[in-house]
């Protein structure tokens, strides 16, 4: 035991010293950017993109910039969730993540769909675990209120192919999804640069980490001890974002995360006590600027335009992470 202390202490205190180098060569690369734009922060016009998302969110902490993600894709009236119509909208409105849900039908495709029947989002019904690829897709997709938006369900591989150049997927994989096909599906679309997978386990993330050891991940992560048990399960902690939950900030947790060189990410979506449901009830969205001086790099919201817009006036010199997308590419 005191064997296996030891090598763990070791790894850690060598991964702190190869961080700390990383990020004083990222500090460079972003002052060299920062002095590039001659202070004016452009958004690029067509959504997010970047080819290192590793080195993308390192920059959003150590730059203090923070961005969105959108839930379910940014779903609303009008717009379905989970559909490529409403990642559209989205990325359209302003450059965020979108996070979207996978399921996988009878005969083994995966497909963009929360629930585990298509009757609240789709014109049909029954489990998409009973019904075949085909049946699936051929739904109508519809909005909260059952009206039909125009849209089709997606499979992921058409998601993952859409996102090319617009776009981050943060990818909830469902109960009884292999995580196996998923990462394949990644792989052969050529989208680990564009993915980000979430996973609620640290079982979970070091068996994703297996299969492809260069996939982002999202993990939920309540105290040193999840960061120190993914380092016994041999996880690269530069491959992994903190979830810290819903319902409170707790920016002293953030503090030791980033000593681990890991990233935030907060919810503020969820039901009516939520914050994005608060904010809007009480007109004042600085909570989510808040959120950020509090050392959040994501915010995953049902609000994603109305948290972008708080975040961008609050910079006040143009869209504070495009400073990080030269250090993304």
């Amino acid at each position: 035991m005191r064997f296996l202390a030891g090598m763990a202490a070791a790894v850690a205190h060598s991964w702190s010293r190869r961080r700390t180098q990383n990020r004083c060569a990222l500090l460079l690369a972003v002052a060299l950017a920062s002095c590039a734009t001659d202070g004016g922060l452009e958004q690029p016009d067509d959504g997010l993109a970047v080819r290192d998302l590793g080195q993308f969110v390192q920059c959003l902490r150590v730059t203090g910039q923070t961005v969105v993600s959108a839930h379910r894709g940014g779903y609303g009236p009008g717009r379905a969730e989970n559909a490529l119509e409403t990642f559209e909208a989205s990325v359209e409105a302003a450059p965020m993540m979108l996070e979207t849900d996978v399921r996988i039908t009878a005969d083994g495709v995966l497909v963009l769909m929360h629930d585990e029947t298509v009757d609240r989002t789709t014109t049909g019904t029954g489990a998409i675990s009973a019904m075949s690829a085909a049946e699936v897709t051929r739904l109508a997709l519809t909005d909260n209120d059952g009206a039909p938006t125009g849209g089709f369900v997606p499979t992921l591989a058409q998601a993952l192919a859409w996102s090319q150049g617009r776009a981050i997927l943060q990818l909830d994989i469902k109960r009884g999804v292999p995580f196996p096909a998923v990462v394949e599906a990644v792989r052969r679309a050529g989208a680990q640069s564009r993915v980000i997978v979430i996973v609620y386990s640290i079982e979970d993330a070091a068996l994703v980490h297996r299969l492809d050891p260069t996939l982002m991940l999202s993990v939920s992560i309540d105290d040193r001890a999840d960061v120190e048990a993914l380092l016994a399960q041999g996880v690269d902690l530069s491959r992994v974002i903190a979830f810290t939950g819903i319902r409170a900030p707790d920016p002293a947790l953030y503090a030791a995360l980033a000593d681990y060189g890991i990233e935030v990410i907060f919810g503020t979506l969820g039901g009516a006590d939520s914050f994005d449901t608060r904010f809007a009830a009480s007109g004042d969205d600085s909570g989510y600027v808040d959120l950020q001086r509090q050392g959040v790099q994501i915010i995953a919201t049902q609000r994603a335009e109305a948290a972008f817009d708080a975040l961008d006036e609050a910079d006040g010199r143009g869209w504070g992470p495009a400073v990080c997308l030269e250090a993304g590419q």
